[in-house]
Order: structure tokens, then sequence, then C-alpha cells
């Protein structure tokens, strides 16, 4: 495979700087073990801040990803998702719990048992402009900035400080406050792991006049960890294999496997850039089985292995803009 080019392309670079965030804060939770809450699908992006304490949450059948204090989860789809103190606590839906404890005047919502207790900020956003759909697609189903990326913590570090001194004031006025925060702490989330997850230049493949290939797009955009083959593929865009791998090529320039490939690995490069997560964990989540298969064919894209990839990101972190006019 040809190796990666890590330069961001001035396009992507002077979208990313134009994009910013509306965000609205549903509540402010008081949550006490044991609790949960499942919040359904919907086209609205959504997004959670772990204030205090821990939580667990999962997407649609996935498994949960454990969250502590300062951490922010983006789900930019709007996927259902179920957030507890720990798995197996029970959980509600929201709008049942909602129903029976509603939130007060200053937009507070205490539920729960006696037991730990964390405090999370829920709400959903807009992205203004709109992503390009080639674009949107590349995010992924949840992302969780960590609390202690190095660069990112000591830009973020003061805003989660002056969060949590205004859920603690409780003044007037703190809703506004929180969401004008909010749109701080997604837009530069987005930013950092757009910049990095180039995707693959899906802007330079327009492929709106192949739609059977489009949807194939769509398809491994939204799973790219899943364990696709070109048959399967083929049989997604309704063609015979031979001629789903002539299309596919004429329409994006590379064939679907290569296609697939690269897409994983600058999908990696964003968790690398955005997470803690270790190498193992990074394999996983964009669909290799083995560390050193994952790592092997990361090295042979980007020129180094992950850990010096991440290393080098942390040293000398990029902020992709950050006006939130």
């Amino acid at each position: 495979m040809d190796r990666l080019n890590t330069s961001r392309p001035d396009g992507l670079s002077a979208l990313l700087r134009q994009v910013n965030v509306r965000s609205a804060v549903y509540c402010l939770s008081d949550f006490a073990a044991p609790w949960g809450f499942q919040v359904e699908d919907s086209p609205v992006a959504k997004f959670h801040v772990v204030l205090h304490g821990a939580a667990s949450l999962a997407v649609g059948g996935g498994g949960p990803v454990a969250l502590t204090s300062g951490d922010l989860v983006v789900l930019p789809h709007g996927n259902g998702h179920v957030v507890q103190d720990q798995p197996g606590s029970p959980v509600r839906h929201l709008d049942r719990i909602l129903a029976d404890t509603p939130v007060d005047a200053a937009g507070r919502l205490s539920y729960g048992g006696g037991g730990a207790r964390t405090r999370l900020l829920c709400g959903g956003f807009e992205l203004h402009p709109a992503l390009p759909d080639d674009l949107a697609e590349i995010l992924p189903v949840m992302l969780v900035l960590d609390a202690a990326v190095a660069g990112l913590t000591r830009w973020l570090e003061p805003l989660f400080a002056l969060l949590r001194q205004e859920t603690e004031a409780g003044a007037p006025g703190a809703s506004a406050i929180f969401a004008k925060l909010a749109d701080v702490f997604l837009a530069q989330a987005l930013r950092s792991y757009l910049a990095e997850a180039d995707p693959v230049r899906a802007l330079e493949h327009p492929v709106s006049a192949d739609p059977d290939i489009a949807r194939v797009l769509k398809l491994l955009r939204a799973q790219p960890e899943a364990r696709w083959s070109i048959d399967d593929l083929a049989r997604a865009a309704g063609m015979s294999r031979t001629s789903f791998t002539v299309r596919f090529r004429a329409a994006v320039g590379v064939p679907p496997i290569s296609y697939l490939t690269r897409l994983r690995l600058t999908r990696a490069a964003g968790y690398l850039a955005t997470t803690t997560k270790n190498v193992a964990q990074v394999a996983r989540l964009v669909g290799y089985d083995s560390e050193a298969s994952f790592s092997k064919a990361f090295s042979r894209a980007f020129g180094r292995p992950p850990g010096d990839y991440r290393r080098d990101r942390f040293a000398a972190p990029t902020l992709v803009g950050h006006d939130n006019g």
C-alpha cells in the first residue's frame, strides 16, 4: 500500500477552521449509584461531559466504554445509547425518568440510589456549516476525548474548571454558559479528530454519479471495523464481484480492500491523536484482530509505528482553529 500523505490538504484545513458548533444543554444531571438511562436513536447529534465521578456508556449492541471525570463523549450521528454507573445497573428510558423526576428550574436532574455520585452535562449539537456528507460519514459512532490526552488537556482544563465552578454555583444563566463552553469542547474534539482522520481524500473522489458505489462507501465509513469481503460489498452494491471491483476502482481510484485499509488506518490515526487508548485497543476499534498486523500496516502507511505517531502528535499538538464566534 502507498504511504499515506499525513500533511493536511489546504481545503480540509480551511474547512475545519470554519466549522463551529451550536449546542443545546438538555440538563445537568446528578446521579447516585445505581443508575442507568437509555436514549433512543435520533437525527440530533449528542454529547455527554463527565464533570465528576465515573460512568459507563455503550452504543447500540456494542460493549461498554468506561468514562471518568473530564471525559467528553460525542455521538455525532445521534445513535441510541445506554449510560450507567457501571454495566449491569438498572436502566430506564430517559424520557420516563424525566417524566417521573422533572428537571428543576435551573435545568438540573437528580436521580438514582444512594451510592457513589456522578455529575453529567448532557446535550445535543449542530455543526455550522454542516460537514459535507463524505466528511460527516468519516466520524465514528462514538468519539471519546480522554481527559488525559496530552496537549489538549492543557488547553481544555481551564474550561473544565470554569464549567465545574458554574455547576457548583448554580447561578442564573448557567445553562447559557454551559452551552457556550460545550461549543468549545465539541468543536475542538471534532476538529482534532478530523484533522488526523483525513477521510482518505474522499472529497477528491466524488461518487454521486454512481449511487451503487456511493451506497457501499457509506457502509464502509459507518462500519470500517466489520469483516467486509469483496463478495459482501458486491452484494451490497447489487453487482457481480467483477463488475463491482471495476466500477469501484473507476469511481474511487483504488480497489475496494485498499480503500477499506486506508479508511481503517486513517481512522486509527484519529484515535491515536485524540484518545489515550492503547495500540491494541485502537487496533480492535478499526477492525484488526492482531496488534502486530495493525502496527505493521500502520507503519507501512504512515512511515512510523502507532506509538511513535502518537508521541509526535503529543509533542507538538496542532489545534486546527478554535474561534467559536
